[in-house]
């Protein structure tokens, strides 16, 4: 026995599992299920550091073909990792609330499928870069999937409590491949830009983590606020923040920041201290609830957009300040 659900613009149907029946999946659905697979929000914070970097690492706009390629390669190497993730964590997915609906879950993608394409994807993401770009960026897109498949989703996610800290380096490679694709080289400022994002990721994912603390729970994985107080969690979002706001004032005395960078730095950064002040204020109070750690969440997306716009911005407003004040 079969079950069929007719595509709106009546695709050709495949078959996935669902239950003891067959449900006919039409092309539209088969595709979005793919796309699913990459996490398209992951994917879009990475490019929001990429593109900005290479501006910066050029101090104007890189070669058009070097830039496309690289954020095409950089987008899929991302999605490569997060299809990879997909594929591994598919069994905590199904108890998990907030994961519940992705495509391995659902049946909209098998398991088998879900692996080829995370392959298919990655090798194709590094030709697009070894190709586009240069060999070192394509290198550093090999062990930003590495990293977070084989470091993170299989060695540490669900061993420690400190899994999205060193975990999270995978998300720092965006910079490091961007700055390798314009200079054929990663320099200090590169550095900089990495543990800006590594020292970030933290204080941006832990007030997460409490909202979902029951879900991690159920899953059995250590995330930080699953297994400590709010606050505890709030304590370490607090010293992280102002770790990553004195690391993203590094490039002022290196003499790479000019004025645009360093009154965003300072005042992006200021907001984003004072509400992670604010939540660890309200952790110690009765009443306490998600919707404050998510202020702090969406906020730090805000702050790092805003720092990495105002990169972008920089090469093109004045000189670097110690130049300035040469």
């Amino acid at each position: 026995m079969s079950s069929s659900v007719e595509s709106p613009l009546n695709e050709t149907p495949v078959e996935a599992p669902v239950g003891h029946h067959v449900q006919k999946i039409g092309f539209k659905r088969k595709f979005a299920a793919y796309v699913a697979l990459t996490k398209p929000r992951v994917m879009e914070l990475l490019l929001v550091t990429t593109l900005p970097t290479m501006i910066f690492a050029q101090r104007g706009f890189p070669d058009v073909w070097v830039m496309i390629a690289t954020m095409i390669g950089g987008a899929m190497s991302a999605g490569s990792a997060s299809a990879f993730n997909c594929y591994i964590d598919r069994d905590i997915d199904k108890v998990m609330k907030r994961t519940e609906n992705r495509p391995l879950v659902t049946g909209d993608v098998t398991p088998r499928e879900a692996l080829i394409f995370s392959w298919l994807m990655g090798i194709a993401s590094l030709f697009i870069l070894g190709f586009g770009a240069n060999l070192l960026a394509a290198a550093l897109g090999a062990l930003a999937i590495f990293f977070y498949v084989v470091i993170y989703s299989l060695i540490l996610k669900r061993r420690t409590e400190q899994n999205i800290v060193w975990g999270g380096i995978a998300g720092c490679f965006p910079v490091l491949i961007a700055w390798a694709a314009v200079r054929d080289t990663v320099e200090w400022p590169a550095i900089v830009l990495f543990l800006i994002i590594f020292l970030w990721t933290p204080p941006h994912y832990w007030p997460l983590s409490l909202k979902y603390k029951t879900d991690y729970q159920n899953a059995s994985v250590p995330m930080l606020g699953a297994v400590a107080s709010a606050r505890v969690v709030s304590s370490q979002v607090v010293l992280y923040a102002w770790a990553t706001i004195a690391c993203s004032l590094l490039l002022v005395p290196m003499g790479w920041a000019g004025i645009t960078y360093t009154a965003v730095a300072v005042v992006a950064g200021g907001w984003f201290l004072y509400e992670s002040h604010v939540l660890h204020r309200d952790a110690q109070r009765p009443g306490f609830t998600e919707k404050k750690a998510m202020k702090v969440f969406h906020l730090s997306i805000t702050y790092l957009t805003l720092l990495f716009i105002a990169l972008a911005i920089d090469p093109f407003v004045g000189e670097p300040l110690m130049r300035i004040g040469a």
